[in-house]
């Protein structure tokens, strides 16, 4: 057995505490290396005629990647105290695990064993109980409606006249929002996530000017009161995004510093090098990027961590908004999140605070920082499979596996899963034009753990490359608009309302993907409830052949609404298949 493959600590997603109090303990081990683990376990304080009382529960194997096998249990220790380690099976000799090392033998000294001190439920990790029920969908306001053409900006130009680019405007505003909340309804989502709607120079607002003050083409702060108020009559949360890393040019206290220079009250309020300001070719102050336009705030000093801790606060309590997704979150300091955590999570306990980080972001998910980051693994992964075709399902199953066991299982239920943004090519761009691949992405957006996000337009078949191609204008002409797609959509979302298991519930696996050449499958299970989803990712017609469940009735497909008579499924060239056992 490769000892050195055998990865467990007893902290992040090797071992945390679930609001029930329990524990739940994962450990990894060489993929293929070990034919079963036992979870050796007891208080620290239970003897018996100078021998640790413990006992010993079998591990279940819950998914494998490129390089490991991951085995979980959970228990509940009646005492909150805790002392484990494992019994490894390679099929030859055991090999015993624990935090002082391996050892052939089994100890009896609890100081080998690994040591959770005491099960604490406020340590759980506890993302708000609304989030992992919601669907979302992203609006960038410039783009989605027009709604008062009074508030207009210069040289606006006719709703979607021409193509978007990086400076030009069409008018998009809060009171378009509010005069399509009914077509949010009709499609199912409960959840809108709004990217910056504070004053600032450009079409998109990264580069905030004031950051209690609604940008003036967009409408005035009692216009999103009533955004809001609709919104929630409709069952429909709010987010918020806001840039705390860094400001806008035009941001006055950054002018302060372009005017005069060294002599600036408010110099520390960024991280400047040296005087005068330089700004081309490469700025002399540090920035998002090196774009001189967005200067990074200080948030080491205490005048601006209050600044904007005030910010986070004065649009929660004053109009009750529902989350915060947080702009180039991880190149802020970890002090500052979880300062910006108490503050908001005080006034609204549950509010949904979403980080922007696209690598592994574990530091920033231990219950002090963000209730969720968007899940950018799951999106490259999804895209390469289904849109580019760059990786087989095989590799697309390992990925995924590893994917969710990156995080604890409580965070997964609330992780922020999208398949494009306003920072992506649109996913019919993606996917080559192909509408049966954008169809099958959606169905898997729409039945896998995590709470999905869909940008605006791409369930009507809006197209466009990156940045700013991305941000065309919503199509409100229905005869433009793909309404196959729309449908195709809005029936996953309400298929999602109606079957908990295919939103967050139930245990999740890949199927062995060997059984069929171009098809692959996932399983979520709860109790006497399973359901499959089926995919094709040929250009032919394939079978699929359901795994073998003893004493199970056929199923019957959730999307066609037919009983299935058969193990031998029928898949459409690039279809799919959504079966409840």
């Amino acid at each position: 057995m490769n000892k050195q493959a055998i990865i467990h600590r007893p902290t992040d997603q090797h071992a945390y505490v679930c609001a029930d109090n329990s524990v739940n303990i994962m450990i990894q081990t060489q993929k293929g290396d070990c034919k079963g683990i036992h979870f050796i376990h007891g208080d620290p304080y239970d003897w018996e005629e100078k021998k640790w009382k413990n006992k010993k529960i079998a591990m279940r194997k819950t998914g494998t990647d490129q390089l490991y096998d991951y085995w979980q249990v959970t228990i509940k220790p009646a005492s909150h105290r805790l002392r484990y380690g494992f019994k490894l099976n390679d099929g030859e000799n055991p090999l015993y695990f624990g935090e002082g090392g391996f050892s052939a033998q089994e100890p009896n000294d609890i100081a080998f064993y690994f040591c959770i001190p005491y099960v604490h439920v406020s340590d759980a990790f506890q993302a708000p109980a609304w989030v992992k029920n919601t669907v979302w969908y992203q609006i960038f306001p410039e783009r989605f409606a027009n709604g008062n053409t009074e508030n207009d900006p210069k040289d606006t130009l006719a709703w979607g006249s021409s193509e978007p680019t990086a400076d030009n405007f069409f008018g998009g505003d809060l009171q378009g929002v509010i005069e399509q909340i009914s077509y949010l309804k009709e499609l199912g989502i409960t959840g809108l996530y709004f990217t910056p709607i504070f004053k600032a120079y450009s079409n998109h607002k990264y580069d905030t000017i004031d950051y209690l003050e609604i940008d003036p083409q967009f409408g005035d702060k009692e216009t999103l009161k009533q955004l809001i108020k609709v919104c929630h009559d409709n069952g429909i949360k709010v987010m918020l995004d806001a840039v705390f890393n860094h400001s806008g040019f035009y941001f006055p206290l950054f002018q302060d510093v372009v005017e005069k220079g060294e002599k600036s009250k408010y110099k520390d309020w960024f991280h400047i090098h040296d005087f005068p300001l330089i700004f081309e070719p490469k700025p002399n102050y540090d920035t998002f990027a090196f774009t001189p336009f967005m200067p990074k705030l200080n948030t080491q000093n205490e005048e601006v961590r209050n600044y904007l801790l005030n910010v986070g606060r004065y649009w929660v309590e004053e109009f009750d908004i529902d989350g915060w997704r947080l702009d180039v979150a991880n190149e802020v300091d970890h002090g500052f999140w979880r300062d910006f955590h108490k503050v908001v999570k005080g006034i609204k306990p549950d509010l949904y605070i979403l980080g922007e980080i696209w690598h592994d972001a574990m530091p920033w998910l231990r219950g002090d920082q963000f209730d969720a980051v968007m899940n950018y693994p799951f999106t490259r992964n999804i895209l390469d499979l289904f849109a580019k075709e760059s990786i087989d399902r095989k590799t697309f199953a390992e990925n995924m596996t590893a994917v969710i066991h990156m995080y604890p299982a409580s965070i997964h239920t609330n992780a922020f899963n999208l398949v494009g943004s306003h920072d992506t090519p649109r996913i019919l761009h993606e996917c080559s034009g192909d509408k049966r691949k954008v169809q099958q992405i959606f169905t898997f957006l729409l039945t896998f753990i995590g709470t999905p996000c869909i940008y605006y337009g791409d369930e009507i078949g809006i197209d466009g490359d990156g940045d700013p191609g991305c941000r065309k204008c919503m199509i409100w002409d229905e005869e433009q608009q793909d309404r196959h797609m729309l449908e195709h959509v809005r029936k996953l979302i309400t298929l999602r309302k109606n079957h908990p298991l295919l939103a967050n519930e139930g245990n999740l696996s890949f199927l062995p993907v060997e059984m069929n050449s171009h098809c692959f499958a996932f399983m979520k299970e709860k109790q006497d409830k399973t359901i499959i989803v089926i995919f094709n990712l040929s250009d032919q017609e394939e079978q699929f052949t359901l795994p073998a469940h003893q004493n199970r009735q056929m199923p019957i497909d959730l999307w066609t609404g037919n009983k299935v008579k058969d193990k031998k499924i029928p898949l459409e060239a690039r279809g799919f298949s959504i079966l409840e056992f």
